[in-house]
């Protein structure tokens, strides 16, 4: 499956959780915004960058940049969009992760405990950012 499709899978799953959680969601017009969607809790508009997670090491992995694909570039999204809601096929779950708290390459959740060298300190556990 391409990236393409699988990002449309991750897209329908969260806007699918979000409806079911009572949120409004819209979708701007074309793909020329860095944002997916508009997500309305009632007092805020949130813009949204939709990404899947993939399962790596005991932990949810997604990109917090994009990539031009013609020049290799990676670009952040701070400034140009509010949350990061990733879809996780390995945990059927989605997860809010504030853009201005991800790291400007990519986002480590951690579902399974680490090896017992690992530093517990700096763990974001994967549980803490479920949308529920």
């Amino acid at each position: 499956m391409n990236s393409k499709a699988k990002g449309e899978i991750s897209e329908g799953h969260v806007i699918a959780h979000l409806l079911k959680l009572g949120y409004s969601v819209s979708m701007p017009f074309g793909d020329n915004q860095r944002y997916d969607l508009i997500l309305d809790d009632g007092d805020r508009l949130w813009r949204v960058q939709v990404k899947t997670a993939r399962y790596h090491r005991g932990c949810l992995v997604f990109s917090a940049a994009s990539v031009n694909g013609f020049t290799g570039r990676k670009t952040s999204y701070r400034g140009q969009a509010d949350l990061f809601l990733a879809y996780s096929p390995h945990t059927d779950k989605v997860y809010r992760v504030p853009v201005d708290d991800a790291g400007l390459r990519e986002v480590w959740l951690r579902v399974d405990q680490p090896g017992t060298s690992a530093p517990k300190t700096t763990i974001r556990w994967a549980h803490d950012y479920e949308m529920r």
